[in-house]
């Protein structure tokens, strides 16, 4: 799985935070997304792709395939 955000399209709902914390955070400055693993463990891929499905900005794109394809 390869994971993108696209900030411009953000506005910082956090709902991504809060439903994959260990892939997603948010800024300081500005509360956009901002991605910690953008090849998260399978252990969270259902958990990505249900902040990618909540997100109401649909910033986060969910490829499956893995970085190094």
């Amino acid at each position: 799985m390869q994971v993108t955000v696209d900030q411009d399209r953000c506005c910082g709902s956090g709902q991504c935070v809060l439903t994959a914390p260990g892939v997603f955070d948010q800024s300081d400055e500005d509360g956009l997304v901002r991605l910690l693993r953008p090849g998260p463990a399978e252990e969270q891929h259902a958990a990505v792709r249900l902040a990618a499905a909540l997100c109401p900005g649909s910033a986060i794109t969910v490829l499956d395939t893995a970085l190094d394809e």
